[in-house]
Formats: structure tokens, C-alpha cells, sequence
């Protein structure tokens, strides 16, 4: 669902909430809203800028998650814990660690 950001149409109506402008969490299909929740002053929605950002995990990342998954899936917990644990996954490493008998 997006966020859309609302403030009040006229700057000497309306509450420190609504002058200032507020976000609201609405579906698609919801109308905008006309006034505000607060106090009631009529209000508009404001078209803010956004970026958006995509991006891919490096080749090093996905080489790294499929040989743990396979330590993993051939029940080598330490072979795992010790890949995870030099790679910076602690919680992983901990996890896989406990599966393989050690005690912490």
C-alpha cells in the first residue's frame, strides 16, 4: 500500500498536524482524503519526490549463500559455521555452530 502525504489547503486553517503536513497509509482504491483526522480542515494531496532504488546481489554474495546452503543442506554444520563466521554471519554461524554439537 502506498504512503501519500496530505496538508491543509489553506495555511491559516487547520492544526499544527495538517499545516505541517502528514503521511497517510491508503490502498490503491481508496479515495484521496478531504479533510483532516484531527481537527477537519480541508486538505489536499501533495505530490512528493521519491527515488527508488533496485539492485542485485553481487555474484561473491549468491556464490557464498549456495555453498553454505549446500554445507548445509549435507548436514556439514561446521564446514557452514566456519564459512558464515569468516564472512561476518554470526548469527549464522551460531546457529550452524549449535547444530553441530558445540556448546557456547
Amino acid at each position: 500500500m502506498p504512503i501519500y502525504e496530505y496538508r491543509v489547503t489553506e495555511k491559516a486553517a487547520g492544526c499544527n498536524y495538517c499545516r505541517h503536513g502528514f503521511d497517510a497509509l491508503q490502498k490503491f482504491s481508496d479515495g484521496p482524503l478531504t479533510t483532516c483526522p484531527e481537527c477537519g480542515a480541508p486538505v489536499r494531496r501533495v505530490i512528493t519526490r521519491f527515488s527508488a532504488c533496485v539492485s542485485e546481489p553481487a555474484e561473491e554474495s549468491l556464490a557464498l549463500e549456495e555453498k553454505l546452503t549446500s554445507y548445509e543442506n549435507e548436514g556439514m554444520w561446521s564446514h557452514a559455521a566456519e564459512l558464515a563466521d569468516k564472512s561476518g554471519l554470526q548469527e549464522r554461524a551460531m546457529d550452524d555452530y549449535k547444530k553441530a554439537g558445540y556448546n557456547f
